[in-house]
């Protein structure tokens, strides 16, 4: 099969298309014929030698698809050869084959087409784990999403509003605030002009910022707010005022969703499943792609990503699906 390898660290033109052994199916896998996959920054990351797959999994960037299902490993049950699905992968993605365990199967949603399918998967099980599992987001409490066009932001803006939440984003240009409001964002910040902590405070907040907002994500925090930071794209290290944070009894977790055992994928595989694929079979919840690009022009869609210049998802397309 043809992958996407890393034969160095890098910039984009390390991205490498190669012919690699096939993907085999271990017990409890599934091998899927990929039809397509999505950019995820944690892939650019991995690009540039900052973040190493899991012990085991493959070691070719990519942490969703969608495909066909090919092949049935030891001891599967409920999935057949043919089946149309999406998944969640701990890497793989840009690739012809993948293993997949079948706890992070999710099937093809009626009315979407498998290239679609393949920009939900990372983005719905980090916003339902995140905002509603971790930070329990209710109706009517004001949520504020960071990178509010980014697959992650306009995932979250979607579902936060179909919750009966009031949702502001921050983003970069006027474009892209149009965009989030189409979405369903009640207001959006132009973070370049404006400051996010005079639109709060918020119940919850959604951060991919990490160290560079971590004051100020406190201090637009209203009392018991939950702030979730999910990136790092701002820096590593920050000082935390722990007399703001317990006069507000608020609270910070910061999570990850690649490492993660498998068991607890599962189990957000299995909410998404019960929770997010009715609104997306009902039209409630769209994938938002930014383009669809060939396999071949990864290093492409890697600056695409890099450069912030997308609204949604920057799709591979694989194979014809």
């Amino acid at each position: 099969m043809r992958a996407v390898t890393l034969p160095s660290y890098g910039g984009p033109e390390v991205l490498t298309l190669a012919e690699v052994p096939d993907a085999e199916a271990g017990p409890g896998e599934v091998v899927v014929d990929v039809t397509a996959s999505a950019v995820n920054r944690a892939d650019l990351l991995q690009r540039q030698g900052f973040y190493e797959p899991p012990e085991g999994a493959s070691p070719y960037p990519g942490l969703e698809c969608s495909g066909v299902i090919s092949a049935l490993g030891e001891g599967v049950q409920g999935w057949s050869v043919g089946d149309q699905v999406c998944a969640l992968l701990s890497g793989g993605g840009y690739a012809e084959k993948v293993a997949v365990p079948v706890g992070q199967l999710l099937p093809l949603p009626a009315g979407l087409s498998l290239v679609e399918a393949a920009a939900l998967p990372e983005v719905t099980c980090t916003v339902w784990s995140n905002v509603f599992q971790l930070a329990a987001l209710q109706p009517g409490e004001r949520l504020l999403v960071h990178g509010g066009t980014s697959g992650i932001g306009t995932c979250a803006v979607q579902l936060a509003s179909r919750h009966g939440a009031d949702v502001t984003v921050t983003v970069g240009s006027a474009d892209k605030a149009a965009r989030a409001l189409e979405l369903g964002a009640t207001r959006a910040v132009l973070y370049r002009e404006q400051d996010f902590v005079d639109a709060g405070p918020f119940d919850v907040i959604l951060d991919n910022m990490g160290a560079k907002y971590l004051e100020r994500n406190v201090a637009a925090l209203d009392t018991n707010g939950r702030l979730v930071v999910i990136g790092m794209q701002g820096g590593v290290k920050a000082e935390l005022n722990l007399g703001t944070l317990m006069a507000k009894r608020a609270a910070v977790h910061a999570t990850s969703l690649r490492a993660r055992p498998k068991e607890e994928k599962a189990a957000i595989v299995g909410a998404v499943l019960a929770a997010v694929w009715p609104a997306v079979e009902a039209g409630e919840l769209r994938p938002v792609i930014d383009r669809v690009l060939p396999l071949e022009e990864v290093a492409e869609a890697h600056r695409v990503v890099e450069a912030s210049g997308h609204v949604g998802k920057v799709v591979l397309q694989v194979s014809e699906g």
